[in-house]
């Protein structure tokens, strides 16, 4: 009997060591959410800066685009030909449709989304490697609220003919707007 609560709290202190060196040691590679699993997508979250209100901004319909597609300059671009601006910010607009949900906001400000869309250039001589030429683009995209950065990322979109870019561009929405239900 007496050997009981020694036990207990040796097993106790086992599993809160073990919980905090596996989250000590959790990889970077680590993503929160599975979608951004499917690419490489790197993410970075400004916590100091108006979170809430910019998720609120973006599902209350109140927000504007900044786009631009970066075609290859070396290769034939293959996107040239099957997306221009407007049509991406219209696949966008779609999108974010599914994520508002809320009363038009109360608040003037606006959310800005400051995206563009970077055709993989696989004959530039700067590609050093095989991984380098493995994906068709990216999309990089940074949301502004109040002038302030407020989340950045970036996702590979992997076929050329971008046919995967609705896809990602959910996930960059799907990114965002779960930012400040997690920190909850």
């Amino acid at each position: 009997m007496n050997k009981i609560l020694p036990i207990t709290l040796l097993l106790l202190l086992s599993i809160i060591s073990y919980s905090i060196y596996k989250e000590v040691t959790k990889s970077a590679k680590t993503k929160r959410l599975e979608c951004q699993s499917k690419t490489t997508t790197f993410e970075k979250i400004f916590m100091e800066n108006p979170i809430e209100e910019a998720i609120n901004s973006l599902e209350s319909n109140n927000y504007e685009l900044k786009s631009d597609i970066k075609y290859s300059e070396f290769m034939k671009s293959h996107l040239i030909d099957i997306l221009k601006k407007e049509q991406s910010d219209n696949k966008l607009k779609i999108i974010i449709d599914k994520y508002n949900h809320k009363n038009l906001n109360e608040n003037n400000k606006k959310l800005l989304i400051d995206y563009y869309i970077y055709e993989n250039d696989k004959d530039d001589n700067g590609k050093k490697n095989k991984e380098a030429k493995s994906y068709a683009g990216y999309l990089m995209f940074e949301f502004k609220y109040d002038n302030k950065l407020v989340y950045k990322i970036q996702t590979d979109y992997m076929n050329i003919d971008a046919n995967d870019l609705e896809d990602r561009m959910d996930c960059v929405i799907n990114s965002f707007t779960s930012i400040y239900k997690q920190g909850k």
